[in-house]
C-alpha cells in the first residue's frame, strides 16, 4: 500500500487527521482541497460562487484524477466520492480510510456551511448531502474509523487508526 485517502463528510477531520497520520506514519500529506484552490486561485468558495457547482466538481475530479503520488495521505474534499474516475485513479494502490462520523457532530462542526466552500445543490441541506453521500463513502472505504462524540482524542483516533493501517 503506498497512499492512504481519506473520504468523509465536510467537517469529519480529514485534513486535521491527514496531517497526524502524515507524521506518524512518515509519510507525506497532501489536502486536494488546497489543490483545487490553487488551480483557480481561488478559495473553494469563491468557486462555488463565481464558475458554479458543476465547474467545481468538474475541477475536483480533474485533481482527483490526475493525482499521481507515493507515501502520501491524501485528504479529500467531501465531494470527490461522486467522481467515479477520480476515486478509481485514487484508489489504486492506496487504502482508502472512511472517516465515519454521525450527523448530529458534523452538524455541529459545519457552522459555516454557505461560505465554507462545500459543493451542494442550492435546494440541498447539509443533511442531505450526508444521506446521499454516505452510500458511497461506505462503498469507496477499505476500512472506515468511526468517530463518535464520544471524546476520543484526535490523537487516539489517529493512533487507532495507524495501527490498523500496519
Amino acid at each position: 500500500m503506498s497512499n492512504i485517502v481519506l473520504i468523509g463528510m465536510p467537517g469529519s477531520g480529514k485534513s486535521t487527521l491527514g496531517v497526524l497520520l502524515a507524521k506518524a506514519l512518515g509519510y507525506s500529506f497532501i489536502d486536494t482541497d488546497l489543490i483545487i484552490s490553487r488551480k483557480a486561485n481561488k478559495t473553494l468558495q469563491q468557486i462555488l460562487d463565481t464558475d458554479g457547482l458543476e465547474s467545481f466538481l468538474e475541477l475536483e475530479e480533474q485533481v482527483g484524477y490526475e493525482l499521481k503520488c507515493d507515501k502520501t495521505v491524501i485528504a479529500t474534499g467531501g465531494s470527490m466520492v461522486l467522481s467515479s474516475k477520480a476515486m478509481q485513479n485514487l484508489s489504486l494502490d492506496a487504502t482508502v480510510v472512511y472517516i465515519d462520523v454521525p450527523f448530529d457532530e458534523i452538524k455541529r462542526r459545519v457552522t459555516n456551511i454557505k461560505t465554507r466552500g462545500i459543493a451542494f445543490h442550492k435546494n440541498e441541506t447539509l443533511e442531505t448531502v450526508y444521506e446521499s453521500r454516505k452510500p458511497l463513502y461506505e462503498k469507496y472505504a477499505d476500512i472506515t474509523v468511526n468517530v463518535s462524540d464520544e471524546g476520543q482524542s484526535v490523537e487516539e483516533t489517529v493512533s487507532e487508526l495507524a495501527e490498523s493501517l500496519k
